[in-house]
């Protein structure tokens, strides 16, 4: 029975880690993808395409406490009626699970659009 134990234990505490792996992904991505949704809802609710990028990089700034992501990029039709879109680009360190061979960095990438109101002011 000893010898099962020696067997099992390393099995189990890498098929931990690989869980733990598949969490930290699954929740960076989440991040990632509501720090963009977000970005591209305070860009959408300014006047001029200057303040929605000056508000889309607040946003985002202010949800992602991580440093490893690059300034949003808001694209698409800043007039009434149009619509604008946030892309957002993160490097998520995971070096700090390399026991189980997990890379030392995972790029993740996420898009929201929003439509500008049709009767409103832009300019």
């Amino acid at each position: 029975m000893a010898i099962e134990i020696v067997i099992l234990i390393p099995v189990l505490l890498a098929f931990l880690m690989l869980v733990v792996a598949f969490g930290r992904f699954v929740s960076a991505r989440g991040d990632v993808e509501a720090a963009a949704r977000d970005a591209v809802r305070a860009a959408s609710l300014e006047r001029t395409a200057s303040d929605a990028d000056a508000a889309a990089r607040a946003t985002v700034s202010a949800t992602l406490t991580r440093s490893g992501c690059l300034p949003p990029a808001l694209s698409g039709a800043f007039v009434a009626g149009g619509t604008i879109t946030v892309t957002l680009s993160c490097t998520v360190p995971m070096s700090d699970l390399g026991l189980i061979g997990v890379p030392g960095t995972l790029s993740i990438s996420a898009t929201s659009a929003a439509p500008l109101d049709t009767f409103r002011r832009t300019g």
